[in-house]
């Protein structure tokens, strides 16, 4: 996990001319090859399936016309199939371990795809990387596996925070917050109006409530700790941890008590609606949004809790590995090199809902305010983590989701929660 850390400080000056990402989830890479020793010109022969976690309508549409562009050029053919995303997340140890494997997969970079290369489960494409010469050096050392080789091809990466329709706020006569404190007024404004204050969506999608623990534990404890603490170096029940839950208990009253039946994808109808008031979520909501309504969206950055603990920013980086038992090296190379395009990765912002600021230098992003801002808010940072499972492992995201959910119904049973937690990580870090 350490390993990637100085990519995370170099990717944050490199922010403003690499273009990085900053949504859901899309594509990106470049230069196909034959061998290991240098890029090749294409000619592969088979298909190539594409096995797609993005499943919302807007970023399924847009995978699907990326596809499309490939096979019009001729220099290879590929499908893609669309998988629920709570599936996939399930079922992507089983494809990578399944005896005929789909060829590439979205996913995440970091520490999660570091851990599917140790098993040796993950395609070698550092010589796809031999073209990717005017990538920075962050996603470099955040596509790079313990041993040295480039196992990952990243899209974009995105920002997370606490969104809201600003005709709402206007409505309810509240203005972001910057501090704790100033939060929870807003919440209590909200509230006033009868209004949930906090959407969450937990139901088949509990790994948003991990966005909760990362972002109090880096505004409490500070990104160093948080990332060794997702490393195994520190322990869930440790007194720096209940401190966490001790914040977000000040903020339990104020979530939608309905948000926990359902998932996030109708908790961003809720806020749309105007049946909740702010919900903290990343930027891919965006497209499970109608198009009109993006106009009146904004957000503000997880409020400062301790002045003295530097600024960290959740900023998850997507895109795409590949299964070390393609039958089909060549092709999935080729196709990864048109995904590395900034043709590719321009289409993709046009037909998805444009809040990404694609990984291709060169590649045009939406000149929107919301992405301005967001992109401003990332270069601020002292810091940027991945995510829960990102800075960690796809295996340990399910003791969060139990030590969260729990934590949400339960909030006298911390101590035996932690204790839980700890456990549970025992066994995934053992394993």
């Amino acid at each position: 996990m350490t390993d990637f850390d100085p990519g995370r400080r170099r990717l944050l000056g490199h922010l403003g001319l690499a273009g990085l990402g900053v949504l859901g989830a899309g594509p990106l890479l470049s230069a196909c090859a034959s061998s290991a020793s240098g890029p090749a010109s294409g000619g592969a022969s088979g298909s190539v399936t594409l096995q797609s976690n993005l499943s919302s309508p807007q970023a399924k549409t847009a995978i699907e016309k990326l596809i499309d562009g490939f096979n019009k050029q001729g220099k290879g053919t590929a499908t893609v199939n669309t998988i629920a995303s709570e599936t996939f997340r399930t079922q992507l140890p089983t494809y990578l371990t399944s005896a005929n494997p789909p060829d590439l997969y979205t996913w995440y970079a970091g520490s999660v795809a570091n851990d599917y290369a140790s098993k040796n489960l993950l395609l070698d494409v550092s010589d796809v990387w031999q073209g990717l010469g005017e990538y920075p050096q962050s996603l470099r050392t955040l596509s790079t596996d313990a041993s040295g080789k480039q196992v990952f091809v990243p899209m974009n990466n995105y920002w997370w925070g606490f969104f809201y329709r600003k005709s709402n706020f206007a409505k309810w006569g509240v203005q972001e917050p910057k501090t704790w404190a100033e939060f929870l007024n807003v919440c209590e404004t909200i509230k006033g109006k009868g209004i949930p204050p906090i959407g969450i969506g937990l139901g088949d999608t509990p790994w948003v409530a991990s966005a909760w623990f990362d972002y109090l534990n880096i505004r409490v404890n500070g990104a160093p700790f948080h990332r060794e603490l997702l490393a195994g170096k520190q322990r869930f029940d440790d007194p720096k941890v209940k401190a966490v839950f001790g914040k977000w208990r000040e903020a339990l009253p104020y979530f939608d008590p309905k948000g926990k039946a359902y998932p996030f994808q109708e908790a961003t109808t809720a806020l749309l609606a105007g049946k909740t008031g702010m919900f903290l979520i990343g930027t891919f909501f965006a497209d499970a949004a109608p198009k009109d309504a993006l106009g009146d969206l904004d957000f503000f950055r997880f409020p400062i809790i301790d002045p003295a603990v530097p600024v960290a920013e959740e900023a998850p980086t997507d895109g795409f590995f590949a299964s070390a038992k393609t039958a089909n090296p060549t092709g999935t190379k080729a196709l990864l090199t048109y995904l590395a395009s900034a043709q590719a990765q321009e289409e993709y912002v046009k037909s998805s809902s444009g809040i990404v600021l694609p990984a291709h230098p060169k590649a045009k992003a939406s000149d929107s305010p919301l992405v301005a801002k967001g992109k401003a808010m990332l270069e601020s940072a002292a810091e940027l983590t991945q995510f829960f499972n990102r800075d960690s492992s796809d295996a340990l995201q399910p003791t969060a989701d139990t030590a969260l959910t729990k934590f949400m119904d339960k909030p006298d049973q911390i101590d035996a929660i932690l204790r839980e937690w700890q456990a549970g990580a025992e066994k995934v870090f053992k394993g």
